[in-house]
């Protein structure tokens, strides 16, 4: 695929890939996590 046969490249490029999904999905899940803490600290005071 791609004319590239060493398996260390499609090792490099699958991590990429997983290290992309992960990122976008770390991304989503913690958003707005630290700002909901400030806010009740600024609310309570």
């Amino acid at each position: 695929m791609f004319g590239i046969n060493d398996p260390g490249i499609w090792m490099a490029y699958l991590l990429t890939f997983a290290c992309f999904v992960f990122s976008i999905g770390y991304g989503i899940v913690f958003w707005n996590k630290d700002k909901s803490k400030n806010d009740q600290k600024h609310q309570e005071k």
